[in-house]
């Protein structure tokens, strides 16, 4: 009795595991999934959130900004005296063993105090043109800002078109394994050859090597967009794989738009201004110095009394063998500003005839693209239909329907090759615009 009471309560037990706990840790589980998911998701950054990463982040960016503060510094000491002289000595003091006549004739302690004291222009000055190149700095900071801009956007580029690539051979995949199937189902009966099984295996592989191809494109594009982010190389996020850049041409190409936006014209101006306040400086050296000196005399003898002298310096620039230092360095100065602003204004040149010329290579581009997608895809993807179904009533040998499958996705391809051609070609516009 005791032994059927047993059995009946471990059966009993069983019901209440199977009925009741396992369905309430199904429930949980099913429950906290969507919450382990959503801790786990991976973040989607945008092209425009990734360069403001850059732009606050990068490591060789914050540099530039160190070397602007350095300069400040540097001008600030510009304005500095140098630090005063002290000596101690003697005064027409004789040697040992001379015979001495007359108190007079012991000399003196002699206490010396000297100081240069600067021009206040010359320093005024220095200190604006040691100041000046702390923009040269972030003027060469926003050069460098632009070409890193440049690069994450070829990365983001590259990384879209590898994502959509893969998209494409994945589909492309499905069709080629449909072959396989038919294949393998017709060999028994003697209606396809072996060597049709193993051609679409081939390609089958030859398709995920080259899903295998893109997968390493997009880690690399990873890799070194963390880089550029100041983030963990391995660090994992994914991006907007539905963003398209947009051809947005100046609304005019004349030198002086051209010289408001652009970054190397802005270091080109920096330049100039400082090379002009260091012409200002080096005509301050025409303006004289001063130095005081004061000594003090304390004799060795009881009879004579203290005595003290007092000098004012003045130094004389203007002398012909000392005017001409800061007359030559002015004149090779002026030229140089000269030659900088010829090389700007070529620079322009140079730049308004490239982006009209950059222009009209996108326009053809695009005009490319659209009539290979609109025009010969739809073809080709009605020529590999049409050979397909006749394949499937076994009137095309699969010889055949594989020429027309590579056919289509070497077209696929090469539009997507072309779309990565047309977004470089704006990243390099705008490169050159905002350069």
């Amino acid at each position: 009795m005791n032994c059927v009471s047993t059995e009946n309560w471990r059966f009993m037990k069983y019901i209440i595991k199977y009925i009741y706990i396992k369905p309430l840790v199904i429930a949980l589980f099913i429950l906290g999934a969507p919450v382990l998911s959503f801790a786990q998701q991976t973040p989607v950054l945008s092209l425009p959130g990734i360069l403001q990463k850059i732009d606050s982040n990068n490591v060789l960016l914050q540099s530039y900004g160190l070397k602007a503060e350095s300069y400040k510094h540097n001008a600030a000491a510009a304005t500095a005296w140098m630090a005063p002289m002290v000596g101690v000595g003697t005064f027409m003091t004789p040697y040992p063993g001379q015979q001495v006549m007359d108190e007079r004739d012991k000399g003196s302690l002699m206490l010396q105090l000297e100081q240069d004291i600067p021009n206040p222009a010359k320093l005024a000055a220095k200190k604006r043109y040691i100041a000046s190149q702390g923009n040269i700095e972030l003027a060469t900071r926003g050069v460098t800002l632009n070409e890193l801009k440049a690069q994450a956007k070829r990365l983001y580029f590259n990384w879209i078109i590898a994502q959509q690539k893969i998209k494409v051979l994945q589909e492309n995949e499905k069709i080629m394994q449909t072959m396989k199937k038919i294949e393998e189902v017709r060999y028994p009966y003697n209606q396809s050859q072996l060597s049709g099984v193993y051609k679409t295996n081939a390609k089958l592989e030859d398709n995920r090597n080259m899903i295998r191809m893109q997968e390493g494109t997009i880690a690399k594009a990873r890799s070194w967009l963390n880089s550029l982010m100041n983030a963990p190389g391995n660090q994992a996020f994914e991006i907007d794989t539905t963003y398209q850049p947009v051809f947005e041409p100046a609304a005019s190409y004349d030198t002086a738009s051209l010289a408001a936006v652009r970054k190397d014209v802005l270091k080109m101006n920096e330049s100039i201004s400082s090379m002009q306040l260091n012409i200002e400086s080096m005509k301050r050296d025409r303006k004289p110095d001063f130095r005081i000196r004061f000594d003090h005399m304390q004799p060795l003898g009881a009879m004579m009394p203290k005595a003290f002298s007092a000098m004012g310096m003045i130094s004389v620039p203007i002398v012909p063998w000392a005017s001409k230092m800061y007359k030559s360095g002015i004149k090779a100065m002026e030229y140089n500003v000269a030659a900088m602003e010829k090389e700007k204004a070529a620079m322009l040149q140079e730049t308004q005839g490239m982006l009209y010329g950059m222009q009209y290579e996108i326009r053809t581009m695009q005009q490319r693209i659209a009539a290979m997608e609109d025009k010969i895809v739809p073809s080709l993807r009605q020529t590999l239909d049409a050979s397909f179904l006749n394949y499937q009533e076994n009137k095309m040998t699969l010889s055949n329907v594989i020429d027309s499958w590579e056919a289509l996705t070497m077209m696929q391809s090469g539009i997507l090759d072309e779309k990565l051609k047309l977004y470089e070609m704006i990243v390099d516009y705008e490169k050159q615009l905002y350069r």
